[in-house]
């Protein structure tokens, strides 16, 4: 009782309301526990902690979300925190608040936006350097060495000798090379001849370097950009800002110029880019403009590194961090800037719950920070574009590359025409004649296999033709009826609205029998490419080239060094990377995204065929680009070899306005995993039906419109079954109040064998 009283008048917490780290909807809720005497007045919000859950009371990890004075249950019903886990990084309470916003807008439980948003969960023992200082005289140090027996203190007189020299030693080196024992070491310490000290080492993922460069000067264009947005920065909302500079424009400058801007008020700049294939050409760059004090986040670093550059940024050690989507969640104190390279990439969108955007979350945390906003891209993505149409972002326009330099000379190369030509290879001739070029000039290509739409689309090697759903204009996917791969067991499926038909033999537009689906990789390319030209040098950049985090820099800094002649790869080889000795550029089976049955088919195309063309002539040498196609006319294919992105946007902007897709239309896909496939089809239906019937008196009803359910494009992964089902609204915010109803209305009719996710503006097909 009396301690009760003291508590009261101290005012101390003794509940905390806790988030157990439990990933199902069932117990995503707050749950109270009382606080041990001994944790009362340590315990804070974020922390996590052990507890005693359910009837067998197993031992559970928990965060701390409240602490208060009042329970709300009897007191013999509220069991006790065992612990606080010391080892765990604790969470601050903005990062809390949003995951909760993530959680909210997304849908996911609390705990799994929470581990979202931290990008380093666990602490990891320090690295310590120690060092020997000599805080003696030499007149002394030389007295002490001629006092050592010649025979028994060898290592001792060798370690005095070496401090008349060195007067700070690494404790390894002395220990290790120098062969002298700890003993030694401690009895000089002892007498008073060294001191031993400990400093903090942080593990550091990058290569140390001093070289710098000289800031360049900066074009009209670019100084303009830099102005604008600088000016906004200084404002107390600086709001988003997008940097639409064609390829080879110099976004990056302006991204540099503008940290640098950001750094001498003070602040912190986070710099996003959308694959770990870009860190370290991007890192050197930035590394040779703001030193050590510029730090990299991704999944391939070791724990140790992860955790460090999270304490070297918590605690203010760093300006710069750059990095992947999860470098987002960086604990900047004085965050000032948000740089999205590359924003239009299909990588920012997470895959997994909860499915966010990472430019909405950088737009969330830069409004919370007051902090500028900059997404750049060659080729914007439609959503940022129409916002900076509508005036909802600032736009800034680089349309020339720096020192007059050209963009390279595009060829289509119609391989329908090289087919009837007797062409059967996988290069036509343009592009085996540039290539043959290059080489006996001793200058570099890069090969880009378009491999996005793989999964089975069907076209006519004949005219070009591509089979699409008559519902939905997407294309058809081909199915392999109970593995069967002759083409009489083969269904072509919409996997939009459920459409089927049979595999085709012939052509319907040309009567052709050549219409299949498109198989090719990139060992193929190498294997045909030394066919030709034998003593080629090859690298390849792939998915199986690249498993260890090294494999990266090796290939890119090999090909930089000219150790290879030709690069082949997929997407990954055309993103942002810059060779000046690269002038050929060859895109094979460029049309094979175009055809991928996806409304973004044709902005995903212009995208990556304008990445790809950008990365040819970047330096004094003119370059040219080879885009491989059987749709030669299509204006995806078209815009890109002109880097046209305004003539494609207004074409593609109302392809979307008169389908209702984003970003004219905002679109939520409710995602259902089941053990059997009526199940998963029932629920969703019954789904379906139901906002069917709020609507139908409701003034949305003509707004809103609801595709499915049907069987997703994966439609059974290790046995378990997928339905999707559409719901189209111009609204986000309706959209999100679908997505919570649809939460509170399944959570009594869920057995525990089916599951729901939702994802709004979907970027890839479920």
């Amino acid at each position: 009782m009396i301690l009760q009283d003291v508590d009261k008048a101290m005012n101390i917490n003794k509940y905390a309301n806790v988030i157990v780290d439990i990933s199902h909807e069932k117990v995503d809720r707050l749950f109270q526990y009382r606080l041990p005497e001994n944790l009362r007045q340590t315990a804070k919000v974020g922390d996590e902690v052990i507890v005693p859950f359910g009837r067998g009371d197993s031992k559970r990890k928990a965060y701390i979300m409240e602490l208060t004075e009042e329970s709300q249950w009897e007191e013999s019903r509220i069991k006790e925190i065992i612990s606080i886990n010391e080892k765990a990084v604790s969470v601050e309470a903005r990062t809390l608040q949003l995951a909760y916003w993530m959680k909210s807008n997304y849908g996911s439980t609390m705990i799994t936006a929470m581990k979202t948003v931290l990008p380093v969960k666990k602490k990891i023992r320090e690295q310590q350097y120690r060092c020997l200082q000599c805080i003696v005289g030499d007149e002394i140090l030389t007295e002490l060495a001629g006092k050592c027996h010649p025979c028994r203190q060898i290592a001792r007189r060798r370690l005095l000798q070496e401090f008349l020299s060195v007067k700070e030693l690494p404790y390894q080196l002395v220990t290790g090379k120098m062969n002298v024992a700890p003993s030694t070491i401690h009895s000089l310490e002892k007498q008073g001849v060294l001191r031993i000290v400990t400093t903090r080492e942080y593990r550091n993922p990058l290569m140390r370097s001093d070289r710098r460069v000289e800031k360049p000067v900066l074009s009209v264009e670019q100084q303009q950009a830099v102005d604008g947005i600088f000016k906004s920065m200084q404002e107390t909302e600086p709001g988003v800002s997008l940097l639409h500079g064609i390829t080879g424009s110099g976004k990056t400058e302006v991204y540099m110029e503008l940290i640098e801007k950001n750094i001498s008020m003070g602040k912190q700049a986070i710099v996003l880019i959308p694959e770990i294939a870009l860190t370290f050409q991007t890192l050197m760059r930035f590394y040779a403009r703001f030193g050590d004090r510029v730090s990299v986040l991704h999944s391939r670093l070791s724990d140790g590194e992860r955790f460090d550059q999270y304490e070297r940024a918590r605690t203010g050690q760093l300006d710069v961090m750059i990095g992947p989507r999860s470098a987002l969640f960086t604990p900047f104190m004085q965050l000032g800037l948000i740089v999205i390279d590359e924003e239009h990439e299909n990588s920012y969108k997470s895959e997994k719950m909860p499915k966010y955007h990472a430019r909405e979350v950088a737009e969330y945390i830069a409004k919370r920070d007051h902090a500028a906003l900059v997404l750049g891209s060659a080729t914007p993505s439609l959503e940022s574009y129409y916002r900076a149409v509508k005036g909802e972002y600032h736009l800034y326009q680089l349309r020339h590359r720096p020192q007059n330099a050209v963009l390279p000379q595009v060829y289509i190369a119609d391989m329908r025409k090289e087919l009837k030509e007797g062409n059967k290879s996988l290069f036509s001739r343009k592009l085996k004649e540039l290539m043959l070029e290059r080489l006996l000039r001793g200058e570099q290509i890069m090969l880009f296999i378009n491999r996005r739409g793989y999964a089975g689309f069907v076209s006519c090697r004949e005219c070009g033709y591509v089979v699409k759903c008559p519902h939905c204009d997407v294309s058809l996917s081909q199915h392999h009826a109970n593995g069967m791969y002759q083409k009489k067991e083969q269904k072509l499926v919409c996997h939009y609205c459920g459409y089927q038909t049979d595999m085709l033999t012939k052509c319907p537009e040309c009567g052709s029998s050549y219409i299949a689906g498109f198989r090719a990789g990139t060992q193929r390319i190498e294997e045909e490419l030394k066919k030709w030209y034998s003593s080629v040098r090859v690298l390849r950049m792939d998915a199986d080239t690249t498993r260890k985090k090294e494999d990266y820099e090796k290939i890119l800094s090999s090909f930089a060094a000219h150790e290879a002649d030709v690069l082949i790869g997929t997407q990954m080889i055309v993103k942002g990377h810059d060779f000046p000795n690269t002038t050929l550029v060859g895109a094979i089976a460029a049309d094979l995204s175009l055809s991928v049955g996806d409304y973004r088919a044709a902005e995903r195309t212009f995208q990556l065929l304008t990445q790809a063309a950008g990365r040819a002539g970047r330096g004094d040498k003119k370059g040219e680009v080879v885009i491989q196609t059987y749709q030669p006319d299509n204006y995806g294919i078209v815009n890109a070899a002109k880097q046209d992105y305004l003539s494609f946007y207004q074409e593609e902007i109302l392809y979307r306005r008169l389908a209702g897709y984003p970003p004219v239309q905002h679109m939520l896909a409710v995602q259902i995993f089941a053990k059997e496939e009526a199940e998963g089809m029932a629920l969703a239906q019954k789904i379906a039906d139901k906002i069917s019937e709020l609507l139908s008196e409701s003034q949305e009803k003509e707004q809103t419109q609801i595709i499915g359910p049907v069987p997703a494009a994966l439609a059974r992964i290790n046995d378990i079954h997928r339905t999707v089902l559409y719901i189209k609204h111009e609204s986000k915010q309706f959209l999100i109040a679908c997505k919570d109803w649809i939460e509170g209305m399944t959570k009594d009719m869920e057995q525990g064998s089916q599951m729901l996710q939702f994802d709004f503006d979907p970027v890839n097909l479920f």
